[in-house]
């Protein structure tokens, strides 16, 4: 979890506006008769100063908020909402007021680093809430509270089966069932039950993305989605089609592996699996949204056999504990050249579930005060899962520590994608050769049993690709006027047809509002991100195994105990924010462009096996007919 600079207290303000006026009066200064003082163009000094001020407030400002959210997340009281709540309104409403100021420094000749500082203060507009916010007061007032409203709609959603109020069943009940159940019926109740409750939210999203749109406007971007695509260092229009090209590498494997599982699929379930359009059902592949396949990886197994080992199952054997598993993770940076986990981070991080009081448990990775106080906040149990985040969620941690000597503006990942890739990159490392090292496993399994391996692998990270695509696709057509509210539902699925190739299990119409039953849209979150995560944390791992030297199968590569890789992700982390990503990609792979070419590498042994597999199949899905045309 990440706390990124979005506004300031009102001490700057008064510095920089009531005392050069307090200035005339106290000491006689004439006034200038054909400009007045506060119209006159400021200097590249006063820009300096003025940056280098607000990096100051907002160093502290983020510290007290982050503290406020730490609490509330690890002790839910109504105090600590409260609290929280008050930071927050805080933050965002001085947010617009500092970019408002920064506006005076627009033209000039600035050195490029501060140049930069001062537009990434501007894309920081609305990191509190996600979306920007018009300044007129009361319309501020009503964005925030439409977007609490639908963050909480989301949080009180519920399933009640047979209309039973004493059943019923929140996501994570819901997203664990869906995960064991081979029932297709009840499968199709709860994926329904669950989407249900997005409908109510579709006049709020309406509104709350009129009112977004209005805030972007007043800084200059066309729409809300203009502003989110700005913050990568290229035009709106540069980054749509970067995606694009990006998505034209992995789709080929992308339906190869849709082709296999819809086979998979049909041969378990029969009639309740096949669709004449090729599509899949959507409630069949293990997750509520369809976004991930993992968990059907017993129905898709191939012939060959299981996975090999059951990394979960040694774990619970050895006892190993909360702190234990952390020790892993942590062990394998050391390996790299990375210092220790600062002492705090053991004081102070909550690692399992406390026995007294509400938290929430869902893992993420913290940074108190830009020095050394970087925290964990989860509830980790002796899993394969919980090994392999415990990995991602330091890979947070490490970047946060690479660039706290940057200057406040620039601790941040290069862009949103990299934070999350970098502790994917370094999970891909926990291969046999890394669990042998370790002593988790006694002998590394053969070659053969590396298509087992690779296809559980590839139904979470390239199942997921189209999704973390789409999600934002959509959105981007919301906010340009593309897509109405009263096609909303319709666009949605068009994208999910085309993208995905699934199809809802029951009939949809724009009386539902199926994006509000995944937390990212009512909350919010930009979402290419991820889609940009699964992309670069292949790219990242291949540069460090080649930094290793490692010659080999991609997908066997380790880099524990090389320095040498170390060194390498160490040049890319340091920077931070500090420069345009490209020039941290190239620190990084020797490349200042994504390319999603090393994911092809990775699954090629499951590629050409894929490609045997479906000799005999029909790949792909026929699209229906354009709703809005």
């Amino acid at each position: 979890m990440f706390y990124p600079p979005i506004a300031m207290n009102s001490t700057i303000r008064l510095t920089l506006i009531v005392l050069p006026a307090l200035a005339g009066v106290l000491f006689c200064v004439p006034t200038v008769p054909a400009q007045s003082a506060a119209a006159a163009k400021p200097s590249v000094a006063e820009a300096l100063a003025f940056i280098d001020r607000a990096e100051q407030e907002l160093n502290t400002l983020q510290i007290d908020q982050a503290r406020a959210s730490w609490v509330e997340e690890t002790y839910i009281t109504d105090d600590t909402v409260a609290l929280l709540a008050k930071a927050s309104d805080r933050l965002i409403a001085r947010q617009t007021e500092l970019i408002g100021q920064a506006r005076r420094f627009e033209g000039l000749p600035l050195p490029p680093e501060a140049a930069r500082k001062l537009l990434l203060l501007k894309l920081s507009v609305g990191s509190g809430i996600g979306v920007a916010a018009p300044s007129d007061p009361k319309l501020r007032a009503e964005t925030t509270q439409k977007a609490a409203e639908l963050d909480a709609a989301y949080g009180r959603g519920k399933w009640c089966p047979d209309a039973d109020p004493e059943h019923c069943l929140g996501i994570d009940e819901i997203g664990v069932k869906m995960a064991h159940s081979r029932d297709p019926k009840e499968l199709a109740a709860m994926w329904a039950g669950w989407h249900a409750i997005g409908a109510p939210m579709r006049s709020d999203y309406a509104r709350l993305a009129e009112l977004s749109n209005k805030g972007a406007r007043e800084l200059g971007f066309a729409d809300t989605g203009a502003l989110w695509r700005s913050q990568y260092d290229m035009t709106p229009d540069e980054f749509q089609a970067d995606i694009e090209r990006l998505w034209t590498q992995v789709e080929p494997l992308y339906r190869e592996l849709h082709t296999y599982v819809r086979r998979k699929l049909i041969e378990k379930y029969g009639d309740a699996a096949r669709r004449p359009d090729g599509m899949i059902p959507a409630h069949l592949l293990g997750n509520p949204w369809a976004q991930e396949w993992g968990n059907i990886y017993d129905i898709a197994a191939p012939p060959s056999g299981p996975l090999p080992y059951d990394l979960g199952a040694i774990l619970k054997a050895r006892a190993t504990d909360a702190p234990h598993l952390v020790q892993y993770g942590e062990g394998f940076y050391r390996s790299l050249g990375f210092d220790a986990l600062p002492e705090t981070f053991w004081k102070r991080s909550m690692l399992s579930h406390p026995r007294d009081r509400d938290v929430v448990c869902h893992a993420s990775a913290w940074d108190i005060d830009a020095v050394r106080d970087v925290r964990i906040k989860a509830c980790f149990q002796p899993t394969s899962d919980d090994f392999v985040t415990v990995h991602h969620e330091l890979g947070h941690n490490y970047y946060q520590m690479a660039y706290r000597n940057q200057t406040f503006l620039f601790r941040d990942g290069a862009n949103d994608g990299f934070h999350e890739a970098i502790g994917d990159a370094i999970a891909l490392n926990v291969t046999p050769n890394y669990l042998k090292k370790l002593g988790l496993i006694d002998q590394v399994p053969p070659l053969s049993a590396d298509i087992p391996l690779l296809l559980h692998t590839a139904l979470d990270k390239i199942a997921f690709l189209p999704f973390g695509l789409l999600i934002d696709k959509w959105r981007w057509q919301v906010y340009s006027g593309q897509t109405t509210p009263e096609h909303y539902n319709s666009a949605w699925w068009a994208l999910r047809e085309k993208y995905q190739g699934v199809a809802p299990p029951v009939a949809r119409s724009e009386a539902d509002f199926d994006p509000g039953a995944k937390y990212h849209i009512p909350g919010n979150v930009p979402y290419m991100r991820y889609f940009l995560a699964r992309v670069y944390q292949f790219q990242f791992y291949r540069a460090m195994c080649q930094a290793a030297g490692y010659k080999g199968p991609l997908n066997r590569c380790s880099v524990y105990g090389s320095k040498e890789a170390g060194a390498r992700l160490n040049s890319m982390l340091e920077l931070g924010r500090s420069k345009p990503w490209p020039e941290a990609m190239k620190a990084m792979t020797g490349s200042d462009k994504a390319d999603a070419s090393a994911i092809i590498e990775y699954f090629q042994p499951l590629i050409d096996w894929l490609k045997e597999q479906n000799k005999d199949e029909k790949e792909g899905w026929t699209l229906p007919a354009d709703p809005m045309k």
